[in-house]
């Protein structure tokens, strides 16, 4: 199952962290073992690394971040790589569309610097300066405070954070991002399905980056897809994992666990069923 990070590191009292009432700021330093592996977030995310390496990959290609390095990214799911000699601790700063929507909406400087682009990725690197890396210092002291902070005061300096970024003439990027989320509104179902279809996400986790509560997703996706999700789901992996078997090297185990299948056996039945082969018959005549 691909790690909620929102959810984990809300609910973990082991971090230093604040939780406000739609963002949530943490602490986070990755113990070595873990390498590689997949995770979602239904909020949004800047990530600004204080020490160490990390690798984050997207279907359009790979951002690699190292101490003082920082990026806006938007919810989806993501594939990451630490490298384990060293120790990788990060600040987390997770924030949600009606966060970012009340951001605009105060503050229309971001509204007359910025032109609203489409954006190719969901993800955006951030130049930092020593006002960036002052404001995250003071952020990162308030959380290992062991005294209760106002949550105004809290929430006054993320914003400042923000349009520190903002500010910067080098980050034009982000700010197109900022206005692409909060004038988005409910995300494009079939966006969300065809850019995540592969990754083994519950159904309430489609509902959440399409920014829906789950019944009404799924009277969206009937009314759009005339069909249920997880019917769509079977087809769309099945599919995938046909082109797969024509076109890849991969092994069975790797077809199966790139296409979202929680295990082989399903699988292969799933295949059987629909195309009265198994994979590694199919494969063989084809």
């Amino acid at each position: 199952m691909i790690v909620d990070i929102f959810e984990y590191f809300k609910k973990h009292p082991r971090y230093n962290k604040y939780i406000g009432s739609d963002f949530v700021l943490v602490e986070y330093k990755c113990p070595l073992n873990v390498e590689e592996f997949q995770l979602w977030t239904k909020s949004h995310l800047i990530t600004f690394v204080i020490s160490g390496k990390k690798d984050w990959f997207t279907p359009n290609g790979s951002y690699n971040l190292k101490s003082g390095d920082a990026i806006f990214i938007k919810k989806g799911v993501y594939t990451t790589k630490q490298y384990i000699e060293e120790d990788y601790c990060v600040m987390l700063f997770f924030m949600n569309d009606k966060f970012i929507r009340d951001f605009i909406r105060e503050n229309e400087l971001c509204y007359t610097e910025a032109q609203v682009e489409p954006s190719s990725d969901g993800v955006v690197k951030i130049d930092t300066d020593n006002s960036f890396n002052t404001l995250v210092e003071s952020i990162f002291q308030y959380l290992t405070m062991n005294r209760s902070i106002p949550q105004k005061l809290i929430e006054l300096k993320f914003k400042e954070l923000i349009f520190n970024i903002a500010l910067n003439k080098k980050n034009h990027g982000f700010k197109n991002l900022l206005l692409e989320i909060s004038n988005s509104g409910k995300s494009n179902i079939k966006q969300v399905m065809n850019s995540n279809f592969q990754y083994d996400l519950p159904i309430r986790g489609f509902a959440k980056l399409s920014g829906r509560s789950l019944s009404s997703f799924k009277r969206d996706f009937k009314e759009y897809f005339g069909t249920t999700p997880s019917k769509w789901l079977m087809i769309k992996r099945l599919e995938y994992s046909k082109m797969l078997l024509d076109r890849s090297q991969m092994n069975i185990n790797e077809v199966c666990y790139e296409c979202g299948f929680k295990n082989t056996s399903h699988y292969i039945k799933s295949f059987k069923s629909k195309y009265k082969l198994t994979p590694n018959q199919y494969r063989a005549i084809n």
